[in-house]
């Protein structure tokens, strides 16, 4: 008797086994399969094209910079254009590292500020529903129509205004009102069932322990996010017309500085050019490389309501 029970059982698992493998299994052919790798490879191909190209243009000699057709990967690679680029900024009248120092404070402290901002303002529209928050809301996905160089004549007004031109809060205030971050973060948000909030209220949570313990938590996605597009905006942006002073200018700044100089030929830095483009977008890549994964998933989740 147990003998045939234990033969009933696995005959049992063995069927729910081909039951689950049946379901899985999608509902094309292989060659559907290999046209849809194909297709991936294609476009994977297109996208890394240029990543690819900067790459290999950093480490390229002069004569294979301007060597007609033009080739992807370079053939004999040095590391010259990284010495002249720092040769150029050491005779800079402030110092390579000074620069370094303003790009990292501003985007740190706009990337910190803008998290915060975004995601308190976003709970509270999200969860609760005062007068003005469906307005306020469609206001955010308004501001996501305009570009920035829109919005730069009474940006300069406002800043103007309060005093803040030729200082580090010139780029770093307007950067805590970016109105992606907060529309992908209210998305995230609304995916939260508000029963868990309520719960929380009547174990005598308060809003701060909410908010900071519940929420955010559970968004982290949403927050890297955010996060990687509030750094690439503030790494890559060189803001000439709201910071002058020598010492509180940002890294793409000088960098541009250096290619655009009248005294020396274009052509002649071209390979520090390269070198300078690469060192500018290294740090927004491996952001995206580290948090790709919460990136897809805040995207795959940004539509979906409880």
């Amino acid at each position: 008797m147990v003998k045939a029970i234990r033969q009933g059982n696995r005959t049992a698992v063995k069927r729910r086994a081909r039951i689950s493998r049946a379901v899985r299994k999608p509902n094309r052919s292989i060659g559907g399969d290999i046209f849809i790798w194909f297709l991936l490879i294609i476009f994977g191909a297109f996208f890394a094209f240029p990543l690819v190209f900067a790459i290999n243009n950093a480490f390229k000699p002069l004569n294979e910079l301007f060597i007609w057709p033009p080739r992807l990967f370079v053939i004999n690679p040095t590391m010259g254009n990284f010495q002249d680029l720092f040769i150029l900024m050491s005779r800079s009248w402030v110092t390579f590292s000074r620069y370094i120092f303003n790009t990292v404070f501003i985007t740190a402290v706009g990337t910190v500020g803008h998290l915060m901002v975004a995601s308190m303002g976003a709970y509270a529209i999200s969860k609760y529903n005062f007068p003005g928050s469906k307005f306020f809301f469609g206001l955010v996905i308004t501001t996501l129509m305009f570009s920035g160089f829109v919005t730069a004549i009474p940006n300069f007004l406002i800043i103007a205004s309060l005093g803040w031109i030729d200082t580090y809060w010139a780029i770093i205030i307007p950067a805590f009102a970016m109105p992606l971050g907060f529309f992908l973060l209210k998305q995230f948000i609304d995916t939260v069932p508000m029963s868990l909030v309520e719960s929380a209220k009547i174990d005598g949570a308060s809003e701060w322990t909410i908010y900071s313990r519940i929420i955010m938590p559970l968004v982290k996605p949403a927050m890297l996010t955010a996060m990687i597009f509030s750094v690439q905006a503030l790494w890559n942006n060189p803001q000439a017309n709201l910071i002058y002073t020598e010492q509180l200018k940002t890294l793409p700044f000088a960098l541009g500085q250096i290619m655009g100089s009248p005294h020396v030929p274009n052509i002649a830095r071209a390979g520090t050019g390269a070198a300078a483009t690469l060192i500018m977008i290294i740090v927004p890549i491996l952001l995206f490389i580290v948090a790709q994964s919460n990136i897809l998933k805040t995207m795959a989740n940004s539509g979906i309501k409880e």
